[in-house]
């Protein structure tokens, strides 16, 4: 809604002018902030830092665009659930973290959105979309100076409060493990777990990074290894790990036969125990980290990507931790891997089963 226009700029009016100067842009939502973006030539800097100024603090959001919009989250929604490896995480979070905001699904539900009305919509808007609770990253062949400069003319005269951030409770202690089978048309079912773990804010935030990636990252991994090459008890199987400002959660996710769903997570549970058992050997650490390096700088290897990566940092933890990620991790040991698997990867975990419909199994 930010980019369909302000008192200034009538809807259509941005879009046509980031894309008559070969520029685009874009927005998107993660469980603890909210993220939009210019992409254009550095050459015009001052446009794009007074664009962004001005949707930041001056959106219309106009009740037609609001309905427009409304439609457009409403298929997105559709689209996620149609895709099973992204609705399989979108559940998994949910049985690892509901209550907790961070279980709630990021689009919202068909039914908040439908409701949702133009002044609900600003009332959040102008409470909390103000200079004080904002980030602006820059990247790009630009002077320094120069930029300081405009962003400090552009955002500095604008308007807003005292910059109070959205009320979150803190993570409630883990329950009773939530297990669930949703049925799913198609002949493969899907299995998902989940642990809760370390916050970006953690000691232990880079174990347990390079820990996901000795479990299941890769035809190297441990997981793919015994569980599809050896056993065959699934088509594909990978480990994750997402580190929020309150918290994070480990997963490990597999497609598979139906068949073949109980023996799996007992293979799994296997897995996760014998490395809490034995440990990692020094040519599993070497790789993971080898691997988590190359995907370090893949990541931002683009103006966008590093741009993204420096406004979460500044935003969820520090600017300064993010500069010494590759450094940390590097020092990590296997011992620390194996400390890590045994913190976080217990008894209680999230369970989530993607099921043929009818019990075809």
């Amino acid at each position: 809604m930010l980019f369909k226009g302000t008192p200034t700029r009538p809807p259509g009016a941005i879009d046509h002018l980031v894309e008559g100067l070969g520029g685009r842009s874009n927005a998107f939502t993660t469980q603890d902030f909210t993220h939009f973006d210019l992409l254009l030539p550095a050459a015009h800097l001052r446009t794009g830092i007074e664009l962004l100024a001005d949707v930041a603090v001056n959106a219309r959001l106009d009740p037609a665009e609001l309905d427009a919009e409304k439609q457009v989250v409403l298929e997105e929604m559709r689209l996620t659930e149609d895709d099973s490896e992204r609705y399989l995480l979108r559940r998994l979070y949910e049985a690892v973290y509901a209550p907790h905001p961070y279980g709630r699904p990021i689009l919202g539900t068909p039914a908040l959105i439908r409701a949702l009305t133009r002044e609900r919509l600003h009332a959040y808007y102008t409470r909390y979309y103000v200079p004080r609770n904002m980030v602006l990253v820059i990247v790009g062949a630009v002077d320094p100076t120069e930029a300081r400069h405009l962003a400090r003319a552009a955002f500095g005269r604008l308007g807003g409060g005292e910059g109070r951030r959205p009320s979150v409770p803190p993570v409630p202690p883990t329950d009773t493990p939530r297990h669930v089978d949703v049925p799913r048309p198609g002949r493969q079912a899907y299995l998902g777990l989940a642990w809760r773990a370390a916050a970006t804010s953690h000691a232990d935030v880079y174990a347990v990074d390079l820990l996901t990636y000795v479990l299941g990252d890769g035809p190297t991994s441990r997981l793919n290894r015994i569980l599809r090459e050896r056993e065959r008890l699934v088509y594909a199987i990978e480990a994750g790990y997402g580190a929020w400002a309150l918290g994070g959660a480990v997963t490990v996710t597999a497609r598979l036969d139906p068949a073949n769903l109980e023996r799996a997570e007992r293979a799994i549970l296997e897995v996760v125990r014998g490395l809490q058992a034995d440990g990692v050997t020094e040519a599993e650490r070497t790789r993971a980290l080898v691997t988590a390096e190359a995907t370090y700088v893949f990541d931002i290897e683009t103006a966008e990507g590093l741009a993204k990566t420096y406004g979460q940092a500044e935003t969820t933890w520090t600017l300064e931790d993010e500069l010494q990620y590759l450094a940390r991790l590097r020092r990590v040991t296997a011992g620390e891997i194996q400390a890590a698997a045994r913190r976080y990867l217990g008894e209680r975990y999230a369970r989530v089963r993607f099921v043929p419909e009818g019990g075809g199994r």
